[in-house]
């Protein structure tokens, strides 16, 4: 990629992360409104829908092989359960909270996981690493000064869940290597759709009257922005850039999410948050091997 589309493609990026960031508040916003299955029925048809002209464009169009078929079924479900706890987590806790806490555990949580279940070698650093992340967490939810069910109120244990669950879906995505991540997503929420109006929605009986225009620049920015958008570019990021490249900007959701709490929904954000954050995002860092600077800007600043 030219170093002018790079840029470009950065700042791309940039806006994509702040979209993650931002979904934790319009979560909360639209909890007033919606129950959790709803919000996944109404959120994936906007993205589906908005995701047709993406896979025309790009041409990655809509093949997919069987076992990509069973996997994005498979991952459907385990996404509605994911998506249930974050919406419940937001809702009943905070989106700062949640943002910070939950996208800074995911990756640990991935990396015990691979680590577990699938042979991935620990280093001395990588233990280093888990100490460190398990400090950040603690900090985030402020243990030092809680009592235990304070710690495990309904709110945390649900963001918990939450953490646990993506990473499965991260696993169980990555075993499709014969199709394009934006096709795979694309069934994925195809197939959640479905499941939950057979199971879960009425969509006649939806309180269509209650929604205002707050809540259809929430939806629309979650399913727009905040999806499409940001998957796509992500996925594209990671085909063009790679992975290392494009890991680095993840680091900007639990940040993004932080501001955009405050700002828009008013939170109380403890400096516990910022600084288990940050003590958190180290570890991930460390965990990932992710450098924020490629070897040739290293060269030029030495």
């Amino acid at each position: 990629m030219e170093e002018q589309n790079k840029k470009i493609f950065y700042i791309l990026m940039f806006v994509a992360m702040i979209g993650w960031g931002a979904s934790w508040v319009h979560a909360k916003v639209l909890s007033v409104y919606i129950n959790e299955y709803e919000l996944i029925f109404l959120r994936n048809i906007f993205t589906i829908v908005t995701m047709v002209p993406v896979l025309i464009v790009s041409k990655k169009y809509f093949h997919i092989t069987f076992k990509g078929i069973f996997l994005s079924f498979i991952t459907a479900i385990v996404m509605i359960l994911y998506l249930k706890y974050y919406f419940l987590g937001t809702k009943f806790g905070t989106a700062s909270l949640g943002g910070a806490f939950v996208t800074t555990l995911i990756p640990i949580n991935t990396f015990l996981i691979m680590a577990l279940f699938f042979g991935k070698k620990i280093q001395k650093k990588d233990i280093f690493a888990l100490l460190l992340g398990a400090i950040g967490v603690l900090t985030i939810l402020n243990v030092w000064t809680l009592s235990y069910d304070e710690i495990f109120t309904e709110h945390n244990v649900y963001f918990i869940f939450a953490s646990i669950l993506w990473p499965i879906i991260t696993i169980l995505s990555s075993k499709a290597t014969k199709t394009s991540p934006l096709v795979f997503s694309f069934y994925m929420y195809l197939f959640m759709t479905i499941l939950v109006l057979l199971f879960f929605v009425d969509y006649q009986h939806i309180n269509y009257k209650s929604f205002d225009g707050i809540f259809w620049l929430n939806i629309l920015s979650l399913a727009i922005v905040s999806t499409t958008f940001a998957t796509s570019v992500y996925f594209i990021g990671i085909e063009k850039l790679g992975t290392n490249e494009v890991s680095s900007f993840i680091f900007l959701v639990p940040f993004s999410a932080i501001t955009l709490s405050i700002v828009f929904l008013k939170e109380e954000v403890h400096l516990s948050i910022f600084i288990g954050t940050v003590l958190t995002l180290v570890a991930v860092k460390i965990l990932n091997n992710i450098r924020f600077f490629r070897k040739k800007y290293v060269e030029k600043l030495s």
